[in-house]
């Protein structure tokens, strides 16, 4: 996959910044003329994504979260980072209603990225922080 151009965006984990960077990424995803269920599906996870660090990484502060957006030929590689509390059991935190956010959290975050996202992969350290790194294949492009 060649590259094309690449987006970063830093922004604190407020909720107000999640609208934000949802309506950036949709607004880069746009130079590979996805169709609008690629649009939604980019949407979706990068809110799930940018949501678990507001609720997860920075429960009690403020802190930063890094976005990275990559555009290739055919596909988009989204990566989002923070620098909070990290992840115990990424295994874990991957299953179905799995959620260390009390009863108003669903735990279905990394399972809406999985299904709507090619690819997902997560790192993390407990006290270092995670990096969510997701691709879509836009298959709407020719």
């Amino acid at each position: 996959m060649k590259k094309h151009d690449k987006l970063k965006l830093e922004v604190e984990s407020k909720s107000i910044n999640e609208g934000f960077a949802r309506a950036a990424v949709a607004a880069f995803a746009a130079r590979l003329d996805p169709s609008m269920d690629e649009l939604g599906d980019l949407k979706t996870a990068v809110s799930e994504a940018v949501t678990n660090c507001i609720v997860h990484a920075y429960p009690d502060s403020i802190g930063m979260i890094q976005i990275l957006c990559r555009a290739f030929e055919d596909a988009i590689e989204i990566r989002v980072r923070d620098h909070g509390r990290g992840i115990p059991d990424i295994a874990k935190a991957r299953e179905p209603l799995y959620t260390t956010g009390g009863e108003d959290r669903s735990g279905m975050g990394f399972t809406v990225m999985e299904s709507f996202m090619d690819e997902l992969r997560v790192r993390s350290r407990p006290g270092a922080g995670t990096t969510v790194t997701m691709t879509k294949r836009i298959r709407s492009r020719k």
